[in-house]
């Protein structure tokens, strides 16, 4: 492992002679540019701005990031790396690895993190003890969407088990509307595949198979039914799904064209964009099963030259952790906030169920990291167990074909 050199941070030194002539400045790389996306990281923008900061955009589309990491890898090859990325799991420990992060850890000691995250997203922010990114906000990704009116007039309620979905959904498709809102690109492929495996395997079975790479919990019966279940699931969407958008998936459940949509609570952002109301408009629930699936938005601060830079990265780990930010952002953004001690009283049905349903889970054991969005696996696994599960629901492979290619994949990944 290359051994970083830190580029050190220091939160007393925004005050100090050295930074006198210097204004803040950020280049930030992210991947939030649908609409509710865009509107959330306007609120960073302008609080940014509002403390003297000057900020340079620079968004990637793609909302599961891949493009954005291509992105980077060519800045950062070519010398010239942002101020700061939205990064999250474990490829900050890659970045780390690389020697090209800088150290944020006087800022987070200055704004006492460690007192207001939980442990298990701290976890994720840290590098070899030292702060490394800062947190935004905590995405659940096991959540199920749907279009409260088309529910009512095809007599379907919010489904709490497998079995219900599938009944509900060939109900629907008998009258003429799409089950399932879905955008045929691999990591969407991947989001619905770890719901479902999340409610068949269990909390403990998710655990072995995506956190520890259990082989026996791969290659199991109960892995078989989690095919079985995605290959029924394939029969649900639309002919046009490959390559569609995911937003534009949740628009279809919007306009009524489609009942229900899996996707993490971003998509809550992009129904409250619309002016829709939780409740009344569309309806949120957990998908079927026991346990939280947890997406971490982050940024970390690169390895970069200039005062003004330095001063940019302090100012954007302050107040991407700060309060205000905390509470504004995860407004739009349909996220709750990463810290602990944000009041919720503006906050939507939809993050209440969320917040209550992450304190239980933390306290049951049941509170894990999301395979699909780069939070318990490194890329390569991550990539390997993507490309099966894309694989199978794009072909008429087998479940008994698909777990054996699962094993072997996850075995030549590692």
């Amino acid at each position: 492992m290359k051994r970083i050199v830190l580029g050190t941070v220091s939160a007393a030194a925004m005050i100090s002679a050295s930074f006198a002539a210097a204004e803040p400045s950020a280049e930030v790389l992210h991947y939030w540019t649908s609409g509710g996306e865009a509107k959330s990281v306007a609120v960073l923008q302008k609080e940014f701005a509002d403390n003297g900061g000057t900020w340079t955009d620079m968004p990637v589309a793609g909302g599961g990031g891949d493009a954005a990491m291509t992105a980077l890898r060519a800045r950062v090859l070519s010398g010239n790396a942002p101020t700061a990325v939205q990064l999250k799991g474990p490829a900050i420990q890659e970045w780390y690895e690389e020697g090209v992060l800088a150290d944020i850890s006087n800022v987070a000691e200055a704004e006492g993190w460690a007192d207001v995250l939980p442990d298990s997203i701290a976890g994720h922010m840290k590098c070899e003890g030292n702060w490394c990114a800062a947190p935004v906000n905590v995405h659940r990704v096991d959540w199920i969407w749907a279009n409260a009116d088309v529910l009512e007039a095809n007599g379907v309620e919010m489904p709490t088990s497998w079995d219900e979905f599938n009944a509900a959904a060939e109900k629907l498709q008998a009258a003429g509307v799409i089950p399932l809102a879905h955008g045929g690109q691999s990591w969407q492929d991947a989001t619905v595949f770890e719901a479902v495996a999340l409610g068949i395997l269990g909390p403990d079975g998710f655990r072995k198979a995506f956190v520890d790479l259990d082989e026996a919990t791969l290659t199991s019966d109960e892995m078989k039914a989690v095919f079985d279940q995605m290959r029924t699931m394939r029969g649900y969407v639309d002919e046009n799904f490959p390559g569609r958008d995911w937003n534009l998936a949740t628009a279809m459940v919007m306009n009524g064209e489609a009942a229900f949509q899996i996707m993490g609570d971003w998509a809550k952002g992009e129904f409250l964009a619309a002016g829709k109301v939780p409740g009344e408009d569309f309806l949120c629930a957990s998908t079927p099963g026991e346990g939280f699936l947890y997406n971490v938005d982050s940024f970390a601060m690169f390895d970069v030259d200039g005062d003004d830079k330095r001063q940019g990265q302090e100012l954007l780990a302050k107040l991407i952790v700060g309060q205000n930010f905390q509470k504004v952002f995860n407004l739009n953004k349909g996220s709750i906030p990463a810290r602990t001690d944000v009041a919720l009283e503006e906050f939507d049905s939809c993050a209440h169920l969320s917040s209550e349903d992450m304190t239980a889970s933390s306290e049951g054991g049941s509170l894990l990291p999301s395979y699909a969005h780069g939070m318990a696996l490194r890329g390569a696994q991550a990539g390997a167990i993507t490309d099966v599960v894309t694989s199978h629901f794009n072909s008429d492979m087998s479940s008994e074909d698909a777990v054996q290619q699962l094993l072997t994949a996850v075995q030549n990944s590692m």
